[in-house]
């Protein structure tokens, strides 16, 4: 089969063996997948990665015979988890601490024609939402997760920081939600699908200081941080969405005097995504810059890192 490695900062294609799916686990035929910043910083050196990479998809379950989910479309949870530990019993797999993850840590990414995954990781994808919507799902649920870490009224004003790809998808998310989303940015055509979402957008020059009980920090950028917390109001929370490759350099004076709160948020459940998704609420169309063939992965990911380029996918073909 294609599949796609990256290591060095270099993007290749390379045939690998079908994978053969281990007790327990569903054999996934790719459709679509997506091109998010994380595998951007992966090949950037994040994680010291080298391997496949890839954890935003839409597949189907070819195997094996007699899954329950045989020929289902799929979305699939990206962390692996031991099922038998502390942080197992209480439902939070994602912290285990023998979990492999899916395209990042030890198991074989979605950027190829197959890829496995237990089944219990997967969620049927209902029949209303589209593959090029279905392939949103993780990042949906990432912004969907902090609503389930950070308890925030209806109506109340939110900072989003940052109109990439997270931040677009946080702010509709959280707009869907009753928020009263602020959202800021750089480029007017991404802030333009935010306000078409019912955001409050600005683009971002001087941001105001102490406005917000609630910021959320989805820059991507080394800076992003230090600019949420200024924004942030004494007593605030800062929900921190950015995985930077590299340290962050933060002064902890303006956290510790005004009391600020500093949640790290990561991946989310799915099913508010797929209840959100087959709402038709959300603005995703807009979102997709290009698609290319697995097999333009190359060309793909240097499209991806282009300025002003949101979502770019890869179909498999067939």
């Amino acid at each position: 089969m294609l599949s796609v490695h990256i290591e060095q900062g270099r993007v290749s294609l390379r045939q690998a063996p079908r994978p053969s799916p281990k007790p327990g686990f569903a054999l996934i035929r790719l459709i679509l997948a997506g091109i998010c910043n994380t595998d951007i910083e992966l090949l950037r050196g994040y994680y010291g990665f080298r391997g496949r990479p890839g954890h935003e998809f839409v597949g189907e379950v070819v195997g094996p015979e007699g899954s329950a989910l045989l020929g289902q479309r799929v979305v699939g949870e990206i962390n692996l988890a031991c099922g038998a530990c502390d942080w197992c019993a209480r439902g939070l797999g994602r912290h285990c601490g023998r979990r492999t993850v899916l395209g990042i840590v030890r198991h074989p990414g979605a950027f190829a024609e197959y890829l496995t995954l237990p089944e219990a990781n997967l969620r049927a994808v209902p029949r209303a939402v589209p593959d090029e919507h279905a392939v949103f799902t993780e990042p949906i649920a990432a912004a969907c997760e902090i609503l389930d870490q950070v308890r925030i009224p209806k109506g109340a004003p939110v900072a989003v920081l940052g109109d990439g790809k997270l931040g677009l998808l946080v702010a509709q998310v959280l707009a869907c939600y009753g928020a009263e989303v602020h959202l800021y940015g750089r480029h007017a055509e991404k802030l333009r699908i935010a306000a078409a979402a019912g955001c409050q957008t600005h683009r971002s020059g001087r941001l105001p200081r102490a406005r917000f009980d609630y910021t959320v920090e989805a820059t991507g950028s080394a800076g992003g941080l230090a600019a949420a917390v200024a924004l942030t109001r004494p007593r605030g929370t800062v929900v921190m969405k950015s995985t930077v490759h590299g340290a962050v350099a933060l002064d902890a004076a303006p956290v510790v005097v005004n009391e600020i709160t500093l949640v790290g948020s990561r991946c989310g459940r799915f099913e508010p995504a797929l209840r959100l998704l087959k709402t038709g609420r959300l603005h995703l169309n807009e979102m997709i810059s290009a698609e290319y063939p697995l097999a333009a992965a190359p060309v793909a990911f240097a499209r991806a890192q282009e300025k002003g380029v949101i979502k770019v996918l890869l179909r498999a073909a067939g």
